[in-house]
């Protein structure tokens, strides 16, 4: 329960509501009476086209009913973002995992996968631990990818079998390329006797050393150092070769932005190759013109491209190439990006706006159907990870995202409960808004 709410609610019915389940293909207006009387559990009680008959118990106390009129909502298994970065521990003046899970419950998440770019590094199974611990309780379930290899230096293999038994659920050295294709080719042959889940910054550094922004007219105008968007490319085709070559081993994508990248992935999956690959909305929203007047919020890796770009990924996440949304939220303070824009850091924080601008761009805009969004930003990621899917259903535990699909509002950065406020999206009026997330027993009412 967020701070928000005075009372506490044992009892939520929503009345009349669309649930969408695109995996178990419901999609239909049903009555839902979620029971969190037991502590820890939220159990939804009543699932049927059929009002409850009574609220029993509960009908004497109505200080601990919540009663919703769903005409205008949506219900849909809980959103689920398979890339932030929590930064604790270590950089706990960035985010912490408080104020990352509670920013994740904000925008409607009831579960995130932590990159591994913690100081120390998630290369040792007291660091898995320790997040873990931490996140026990959390509306936001958190889990973990750990490093390939030893504080992300690409010299030395993490001890990943180690890490799978203590929950790692993915292995990438996220923030830095794994440069060497010896090193991931002895990664692929190490983790395959357990069908280990690779997966990769795909950035060749050498093609990137010093970049500001995408490399292309922009960057020539405003005499910025560009990355070129083979640099992502090459890593893109030399990592799914080598999973192939490896005997078709599970390769994931991190934050395709190219439309080069695109066509490597959906050719793979044409052989039959075990690739999935996810995108940042940013990435299919905003172009490299954002950078035009130096705002080192548009400032992110891998950098923003050209429209050519953002059509080829619409296209793919329209036909099935690109598997899921994630947002890559990377929270930063606020020295470390009003500074010259060449020495600012690369990232920008995206929880609390995805779905609306998901929602905005996609499903609005005509690109895709909401059924298909739920299945990129709910279905899929679990399906990548290997969880278990959310059911929708009287006696399942309540694990649910509930949302305005209509509902227009305008970002406003100040009611972010992230710690940082590093956004190109503050002002943007959008439309489509997290509500209510659900999960663990707990109720957070979204405030944006």
């Amino acid at each position: 329960m967020n701070s928000k709410t005075e009372r506490q609610i044992k009892t939520i019915y929503f009345r009349n509501i669309l649930v969408t389940e695109p995996q178990y293909h419901i999609h239909t207006r049903l009555h839902l009476l979620i029971d969190h009387a037991t502590p820890g559990l939220g159990t939804i009680r009543h699932c049927s086209k059929e009002p409850p008959q009574s609220l029993e118990n509960q009908e004497h106390n109505a200080a601990e009913i919540m009663i919703v009129d769903g005409t205008d909502l949506v219900c849909m298994p809980g959103l689920f973002d398979m890339h932030v970065h929590l930064r604790e521990p270590g950089q706990e003046y960035k985010e912490t995992i408080e104020t990352g899970t509670n920013a994740a419950a904000n925008g409607g998440f009831t579960g995130v996968c932590c990159m591994p770019n913690t100081v120390p590094a998630i290369d040792n199974a007291p660091t898995l631990e320790y997040i873990q611990n931490r996140a026990r309780t959390t509306l936001t379930e958190v889990y973990c990818c750990a490093a390939i290899t030893l504080g992300r230096e690409g010299k030395t293999l993490s001890p990943m079998i180690e890490l799978m038994e203590h929950g790692a659920l993915m292995f990438s050295d996220d923030g830095a390329c794994v440069a060497s294709a010896e090193m991931m080719h002895r990664a692929f042959q190490y983790v395959a006797p357990f069908d280990g889940l690779l997966s990769q910054h795909c950035e060749e550094h050498s093609l990137t050393e010093g970049f500001s922004m995408n490399e292309g007219a922009v960057s020539t105008v405003l005499g910025l150092k560009g990355y070129p968007r083979v640099a992502e490319e090459i890593i893109v085709a030399r990592d799914i070769m080598l999973a192939a070559y490896n005997g078709n081993r599970r390769y994931h994508v991190s934050h395709l932005s190219t439309k080069g990248s695109v066509e490597l992935v959906r050719a793979a999956k044409a052989r039959g190759e075990r690739v999935s690959c996810e995108v940042t909305p940013h990435h299919f929203v905003l172009t490299d013109e954002a950078v035009r007047h130096y705002d080192t919020n548009a400032k992110m890796n891998p950098p923003l491209r050209t429209q050519a770009d953002i059509d080829a990924i619409v296209e793919g996440l329209r036909d099935g190439t690109i598997d899921c949304i994630a947002t890559d939220h990377a929270p930063h303070a606020l020295h470390e990006k009003e500074t010259e824009f060449h020495l600012a850091a690369n990232g920008i924080t995206g929880l609390e706006t995805s779905f609306g601008l998901a929602m905005t761009y996609l499903v609005h805009a005509g690109h895709c159907s909401l059924e298909r969004l739920v299945e990129l930003m709910a279905v899929n990621p679990r399906k990548i990870l290997g969880l278990p899917p959310v059911r929708i259903e009287a006696g399942a535990a309540a694990n649910l995202t509930i949302v305005a699909p209509n509902e227009e509002w305008t970002v406003d950065l100040t009611r972010s409960r992230s710690k940082s406020k590093n956004s190109p999206f503050g002002g943007m009026h959008l439309k489509g808004k997290p509500k209510f997330t659900l999960n663990r027993g707990q109720l957070w009412h979204c405030v944006l």
